[in-house]
């Protein structure tokens, strides 16, 4: 069977575990999940408030109201300089969703799509819902996790489809530059039968400049679909909105196939959505301040633990340090043979929940998330470099 064959999100099945050990009253730090713990800004909150008062609780159009594709068409414009017109935007119920959409669509059977490690989670298994096979290129921390155009050309075969990544980059906060970009784009203009998804969910959470999207490039252009969404930047991960924007042939058909099995995103949250796209950016400014601040604290603390091995991540909300050093280490009772062995280990010892960097196609790792307080995180970093230490 399909199902069979899909892996469970590890991010999500250690969230889970979290919650049930703290509901049988153990005291765990969660930094396994990627969501910022600001709650939505008032003005988007009030929007939505005004949309039901509204009445839209009706069926709203499969693709999304106009205005919300309109106000995706001008931030477009406004933030990223790329012309896409409403009609070339389709709305669906999270970046989740579109990204399942455009794979689904483009994907046949047998197909390669090509993504680079670390990776997150859902990529691969999505592509292997459609029957597709994923091509992993690893880059690891002396990288700076990004892959190479050398890389990418001995990767690309006959059979090659797609390629889908993010930058900002979830699960490692990198992001690549627009020279970085324009050299990838330099390798697909050789290869015109390849789709490019721009997995661009982090864009606002950047803390060193203008963000780059590789569909400004006119080589490639009419091959890119922009994957995005307002969860991540205006904290807004349970209206469950995200959106693509990419050429005809592909928009009309995530049409169809979203009309077939969910139609249209939650009409309230579109209606907030659209306060959110055409809002006032100083409150994304300020949620981005308070995470770059905890970036700073996160690295700093680390950094300071004997063999952890981390970069300063330039944007997103995670560190993804390396952890080979603790690979056949052992506290008397516990040996550990793997970053999945470390996670555990920390949960059961230190009561902090992690994800191993495994599930991201990056086993030397674990992943930290610091989508919450200063507080937290420093509780956190204590007990992990407590229980480390008792590792020989």
């Amino acid at each position: 069977m399909r199902i069979q064959a899909l892996a469970v999100s590890e991010t999500l099945a250690m969230a889970a575990k979290s919650r049930e050990l703290k509901s049988r009253g153990i005291d765990i730090i969660d930094l396994s999940l990627g969501e910022p713990d600001f709650n939505t800004p008032d003005a988007i909150k009030e929007a939505g408030i005004r949309a039901i008062q509204e009445n839209f609780s009706h069926y709203p159009p499969v693709s999304g109201y106009s205005d919300l594709r309109t106000a995706i068409s001008g931030k477009l414009k406004r933030d990223n300089n790329l012309d896409y017109s409403p009609d070339q935007i389709v709305v669906s119920s999270g970046a989740k969703q579109s990204i399942a959409n455009v794979i689904l669509c483009a994907v046949d059977p047998g197909d390669e799509v090509i993504i680079p490690a670390p990776y997150w989670v859902s990529y691969p298994e999505i592509i292997k819902l459609a029957g597709g096979i994923p091509v992993v290129v690893s880059a690891g921390l002396n990288q700076n996790f990004k892959i190479s155009p050398a890389q990418l050309e001995s990767a690309i075969t006959h059979k090659t489809r797609a390629f889908l990544f993010s930058s900002p980059s979830n699960p490692t906060g990198e992001i690549y530059s627009k020279e970085e970009l324009k050299a990838l784009a330099d390798v697909f203009a050789r290869h015109p039968q390849i789709l490019i998804l721009s997995d661009e969910i982090y864009e606002y959470i950047n803390y060193e400049g203008t963000h780059e999207s590789i569909a400004q490039f006119e080589s490639v252009r009419d091959r890119v679909v922009i994957i995005n969404g307002v969860s991540k930047g205006y904290a807004m991960t349970g209206w469950r909105i995200g959106y693509m924007a990419g050429p005809m042939w592909i928009v009309k058909a995530c049409t169809k196939l979203q009309g077939q099995y969910t139609s249209g995103s939650c009409s309230v949250a579109q209606k907030a959505s659209v306060a959110a796209l055409n809002g006032d950016p100083a409150e994304i400014n300020k949620m981005v301040t308070e995470f770059k601040n905890r970036r700073d604290l996160v690295v700093k603390r680390l950094s300071a633990i004997p063999g952890v091995k981390t970069n300063n991540p330039p944007g997103a909300f995670y560190v993804l340090p390396d952890v080979t050093f603790f690979i056949g280490k052992s506290d008397g009772k516990t040996t550990i043979t793997s970053s999945n062995d470390l996670v555990m280990y920390l949960l059961n010892e230190a009561n902090v929940a992690l994800v191993s960097g495994a599930a991201f196609g990056a086993p030397e790792c674990i992943r930290i998330s610091y989508s919450t307080s200063v507080d937290i995180l420093n509780q956190g970093i204590d007990r992990m470099a407590h229980a480390l230490s008792r590792l020989s």
